[in-house]
């Protein structure tokens, strides 16, 4: 048992610095691609024509396939704090390669982070032994995890319709909200094909089983949804601060998601229990750190007769005395008015 937990921990390690370097990687490339197009933020798909946006997906996917053998070998609850790597791994990168500031504060909220984490990890429970998949598809379709399934699809496709077009350009919650409910079916449908593979792998077939088939279109379908409103939050806020917070909102539900359907705290401990939630309050707390000390992002211009510097307006008096000054406010009337731009 401690050797496999070993095992998942080394490789969610290895994930969490690929993901963390393709946050950068793939900034960079919706960066190159919105100078020749529309932004992704803006219902734009010019990316997929941009290498550098491809090398950075398949940063992501080397990651997340390391991600994808941890669930293997270690229980989700163990596996998915340990992300907290990836926030210091991008917020250092997008600070040198970005030139996205990361302030003395957002150091100490990414320190929270990590010591949130390691407290959930060091009392993590073990994971329960699962000997097929048809064992996994019961969990998953009791009545508790039909609930919050129902919930989180839900809560999905409210933020989707409703409050990605009025609100995503403007509150980071919306898209990464999004991210991370889905995130958590994802995982819980990630681990069933894990799971699946390994029984497979040890002479016991899984692969005819239809639950196994279902499980998988689950993934492919939650994980595309995932990747689009991504995009759309790195390309839109800044990446020091979409990162952490992702980590927390994605790390709070997946784990969520876990105790429900695989009832992971069963016979916990109060005391374990109390130490989860610290570790919990304490990741919150580096999120809400961090995002503070997040600079406002430039509004998007998207007229194209907006003047791009400031206007001065000069104004000829009756006696022809020739003044100017910055048009802030409503200008006094003038028998004539000469209007023009001023570009710096």
């Amino acid at each position: 048992m401690y050797s496999s937990n070993l095992t998942g921990f080394i490789l969610a390690m290895v994930s969490s610095a690929f993901i963390g370097s393709s946050f950068i990687i793939k900034k960079k490339g919706l960066r190159k691609a919105s100078v020749n197009g529309p932004r992704a933020s803006s219902g734009g798909y010019g990316y997929l024509l941009e290498p550098l946006w491809w090398i950075g997906m398949l940063t992501m996917i080397f990651g997340e396939i390391a991600n994808f053998v941890a669930y293997i070998y270690a229980p989700a609850v163990l596996v998915t704090p340990l992300g907290a790597l990836s926030i210091i791994v991008s917020a250092v990168l997008a600070h040198f390669m970005l030139k996205e500031k990361l302030q003395r504060m957002g150091m100490l909220g990414c320190l929270l982070c990590i010591v949130g984490s390691t407290v959930i990890v060091l009392h993590a429970p073990e994971e329960r032994a699962i000997s097929s998949v048809e064992e996994i598809w019961a969990l998953a379709t009791q009545p508790a995890f039909l609930s919050y399934t129902a919930s989180a699809v839900a809560t999905a496709l409210v933020l989707i319709f409703y409050g990605a077009p009025r609100y995503g350009q403007t509150n980071i919650i919306v898209y990464l909200g999004i991210c991370s409910i889905i995130g958590s079916l994802t995982v819980m449908s990630i681990k069933a094909i894990g799971i699946a593979i390994e029984l497979t792998l040890e002479g016991n077939n899984q692969a005819t089983y239809l639950q196994t088939w279902i499980f998988a279109m689950v993934a492919i379908t939650c994980i595309i949804i995932q990747l689009n409103y991504l995009n759309k939050a790195l390309d839109t806020f800044n990446t020091a601060i979409v990162s952490p917070i992702y980590y927390a909102l994605f790390t709070s539900f997946t784990i969520l998601a876990s105790a429900i359907m695989f009832q992971d705290y069963a016979g916990q401990s109060a005391s374990n229990i109390a130490s989860e939630l610290c570790g919990f309050i304490t990741v919150l707390s580096g999120t809400a750190v961090l995002h503070s000390t997040r600079d406002p992002d430039p509004p998007l211009i998207t007229d194209l007769y907006t003047p791009l510097s400031p206007t001065v307006s000069w104004y000829i008096q009756g006696n022809s005395e020739l003044w100017k000054q910055k048009d802030d406010g409503s200008p006094p009337s003038f028998i004539t008015t000469l209007r023009q731009d001023y570009f710096m």
